[in-house]
C-alpha cells in the first residue's frame, strides 16, 4: 500500500502547513484520522466525484469531529475538489476554508459541522432518507471518542438501530484523549464496541493507521446490509507521526512554530520514505 501510504504522508504535510500558516487549528485530531480519509477517499470506498460533488447515486460522507477540518480539506484538495493551493487560506478572511467545514463554501462538503453530537443524528437522517427512497448509496459518519461523551450520539445511535439502518456506518477516531485530557478521565463513555453493540449495531474493530484493514472493514460495512448499521472502532494515535505530538493532548489545538513545521514535515517524510523502501 505504498502508494496510499505516499498519499497518506501528503496530507499529513499539507495538514501541518495549512494550520502552522493560520497560526491556529487542530493538528492532533487531524492527524489521527488522515489514514481513515485516505482510505475513505482514495481507497475506493467511498463513490464520490469531485467534477460533480452532488451526483446522484454518491455515497456520502460526514465530518462529525467538525475540528479535524484541516484532515478533510486535505483529502478534498488532493482529490480535486478544489485547488491544493487553496489549503493555504486555511481561517483567513474570505477564504472557503472555514475554521470548521462550510458546506455553503466548500465543495465536497455535504453539511456544516462543528457543534459536537450532531453528525451522526445528520448521518443517521441522510441514510434513513436514501432508504426511503430506496436509494443504494451508503453514508459514513467520522466521530471522535470525545464527542461520543454527548447524548445526541446515542439518541443517534437508538434511531439508527431502530430502523435498522444498514446503510450507515459511523466511524469512530479512538485516539483516547480530547482537549480536556484523557477520555477515560473527562467522562469516560465507557467500552464504545460494547455500548453501540448494546443499541444494537454490528461493531467491527480496526487498527486506524492499517490502510489495508480500514479498507478492508469500511467495504465490508459498506456491502452488509443485515438489518443493522455499523460501526467501526478504529484505534488511532492523536498527533500520528510527529513524535512531539504524539499522545499529547496539548496539541489537540495549538498550531506548530516554524521551527516545529520543520522538524515535523522531516520527521513524516523520512517515516514515509522508510515504508516505501520496505514496501
Amino acid at each position: 500500500m505504498t502508494d496510499l501510504t505516499r498519499v497518506a504522508t501528503d496530507l499529513r504535510c499539507d495538514i501541518l502547513r495549512m494550520i502552522a500558516e493560520a497560526k491556529s487549528g487542530h493538528p492532533g485530531g487531524s492527524l489521527s484520522c488522515t489514514d481513515i480519509l485516505t482510505s475513505l477517499y482514495f481507497g475506493g470506498v467511498l463513490k464520490h466525484d469531485p467534477k460533480n460533488p452532488k451526483m446522484e447515486g454518491r455515497d456520502w460522507f460526514f465530518l462529525a469531529k467538525g475540528h479535524a477540518a484541516p484532515a478533510l480539506y486535505a483529502a478534498l484538495a488532493h482529490a480535486g475538489y478544489f485547488p491544493i493551493e487553496e489549503l493555504m487560506t486555511l481561517r483567513k478572511l474570505g477564504t472557503r476554508l472555514q475554521g470548521h467545514p462550510d458546506c455553503n463554501l466548500c465543495p465536497g462538503v455535504e453539511v456544516s459541522t462543528g457543534s459536537l453530537g450532531q453528525g451522526l443524528s445528520i448521518a443517521a437522517g441522510t441514510a434513513c432518507g436514501l432508504a426511503l427512497d430506496g436509494e443504494e448509496g451508503s453514508v459514513f459518519a467520522l466521530l471522535g471518542d470525545g464527542e461520543c461523551e454527548e447524548g445526541q450520539v446515542w439518541e443517534a445511535a437508538m434511531f439508527s438501530a431502530h430502523r435498522k439502518l444498514d446503510n450507515l456506518t459511523a466511524i469512530i477516531d479512538h485516539n483516547g484523549l480530547q482537549i480536556d485530557g484523557k477520555v477515560t478521565e473527562v467522562c469516560s463513555p465507557e467500552d464504545l464496541g460494547v455500548k453501540f453493540e448494546a443499541f444494537g449495531w454490528d461493531v467491527r474493530h480496526v487498527d486506524g493507521h492499517d490502510i489495508d484493514a480500514l479498507i478492508e472493514v469500511l467495504n465490508a460495512c459498506k456491502s452488509s446490509r443485515e438489518g443493522k448499521p455499523h460501526a467501526v472502532i478504529a484505534e488511532t494515535v492523536k498527533g500520528k507521526g510527529v513524535s512531539f505530538m504524539e499522545n499529547e493532548a496539548g496539541w489537540h489545538g495549538k498550531a506548530p512554530s516554524a521551527e516545529q513545521l520543520e522538524a515535523a514535515l522531516a520527521e513524516l517524510e523520512a517515516a514515509c520514505d522508510e515504508e516505501v523502501c520496505r514496501g
